[in-house]
């Protein structure tokens, strides 16, 4: 199983953290099988880091093999859909993008990629108008709606399959929006697709 990210997928989150790049394609990271935090188990927040910050992500799961996917074939790899938190050692990824370094260990660290309860996306509806959101301790934090990705779903996994087969079980973190933030001990953070619950969690 891996977990394929996007990064950089929403204007106004490119603007909060003052990136000006303008994207010809999709840009891509991995997160590893061990960065995956599922069933509504609490988040440790790492001694690496004292800046970890949540990113709010629509995640669709593979359910079929492909490869070199045609954009107007691509629907036809998914049909579920949840909410997960895209965690980032912002601290961490600051000093070495500073560096000109890789900095897959502030994004691809244990846990970093929380997952929460998949749904049918035909419960959900069309996949370019999805809203989601994030509350953490019953307030709203972070809010997105698919119809303003930079590049859609399909499109996305158009892009991601020429260069890595897809396999069934595969998971696609599809970009965050503006709001990002930072989370603290004993936050509660709940994720939502619509006004359906689907994450629900605890930092620890």
């Amino acid at each position: 199983m891996k977990i394929i990210a996007v990064g950089m997928n929403y204007a106004a989150h490119n603007k909060e953290l003052h990136h000006s790049l303008e994207l010809a394609e999709p840009t891509i990271f991995m997160k590893s099988d061990a960065s995956l935090l599922k069933d509504g188990k609490p988040f440790f927040i790492p001694d690496f880091s004292s800046e970890i910050h949540y990113e709010t992500e629509v995640v669709i799961k593979i359910n079929r093999l492909g490869k070199n996917i045609a954009e107007r074939f691509a629907h036809r790899y998914y049909d579920e859909i949840t909410v997960g938190i895209d965690f980032t050692a912002r601290d961490l990824q600051t000093k070495l993008r500073s560096q000109g370094l890789p900095w897959e260990i502030s994004k691809a660290f244990d846990n970093s990629a929380a997952i929460g309860e998949f749904v049918s996306l035909a419960e959900v509806g069309d996949i370019k108008q999805i809203p989601f959101h994030l509350s953490i301790n019953e307030k709203i934090v972070q809010e997105g709606n698919t119809t303003n990705m930079l590049f859609s779903v399909d499109r996305i996994i158009a892009y991601v399959s020429r260069f890595f087969t897809l396999k069934i079980g595969d998971l696609i973190y599809t970009g965050t929006p503006a709001g990002v933030g930072q989370v603290h001990i004993d936050d509660h953070l709940q994720g939502y697709i619509g006004n359906r619950k689907l994450l629900d969690f605890y930092i620890r």
